[in-house]
């Protein structure tokens, strides 16, 4: 089954108010009014696109080792996955998927990491939880993500909505600020260059792992010649 299956089907069941969650409408309702707003806003037009510069970046993973993108990118191309946090189910069914393709990422020369504002312990529980081989790094009040400009402010109701259900994004982040990335993936060449993006701000839609292969082997073909 492909990725955007598999959120759809479990979009289908979490809209139905199926357990576990067992969401009644209104609250489907503010979700998708919440989207459908950041879908107007425009916002996923200001984030990088193809033939952009990325912005370098250097962030800890859960361990505290320090990864340089610079460092990475002298090694290979760079598949860099925006990552909201262990909550959200779509984002780890999304994670999950990008594990089982990294091996061919692997042999394309290209290594994998996901970015999100969580702090250390969330992601490991990221990585334990969704047996990643890859690591979440931590962009502390996402600045990284601003840098891609993929970060936003949640509206003040869905704030009240996430409350109400104990998503407690300040406690997962460490930081007041009630903003998250919007889902981006990217692929850097060893220039810097960005070779693919996809954002999207539904969050319920992903494009599948695949769709790196194209840029991807193109860039080993250039790297070979």
């Amino acid at each position: 089954m492909s990725l955007q299956a598999k959120l759809d089907a479990f979009k289908a069941d979490f809209e139905a108010g199926k357990p576990p969650y067992n969401v009644p409408p209104s609250v489907i309702e503010i979700m998708h009014r919440a989207t459908a707003e950041l879908i107007a806003s425009g916002a996923a037009g200001h984030a990088l696109k193809t033939g952009d510069k990325a912005p370098s970046f250097a962030l800890k993973d859960p361990d505290g080792t320090v990864v340089n993108s610079a460092a990475v990118l002298a090694k290979g191309p760079l598949i860099v996955s925006f990552y909201r946090g262990v909550w959200c189910p779509y984002c780890n069914m999304e994670l999950q998927a990008l594990e089982a393709a990294r091996p061919e990422f692997e042999r394309l020369g290209a290594a994998l990491v996901a970015i999100s504002p969580q702090t250390a312990p969330n992601s490991r529980k990221s990585a334990r939880q969704n047996g990643l081989g890859f690591p979440i790094l931590s962009d502390a009040k996402g600045e990284v993500a601003a840098a891609f400009g993929l970060r936003f402010r949640l509206p003040d109701y869905l704030i009240e909505l996430y409350k109400s259900l104990r998503n407690d994004l300040p406690t997962f982040n460490d930081d007041p600020s009630w903003t998250l990335p919007m889902p981006g993936r990217y692929l850097i060449g060893q220039d810097g260059t960005i070779l693919y993006a996809d954002v999207n701000p539904d969050y319920t839609r992903r494009p599948e792992p695949e769709a790196l292969l194209p840029a991807l082997r193109q860039a080993a073909a250039r790297s070979a010649a």
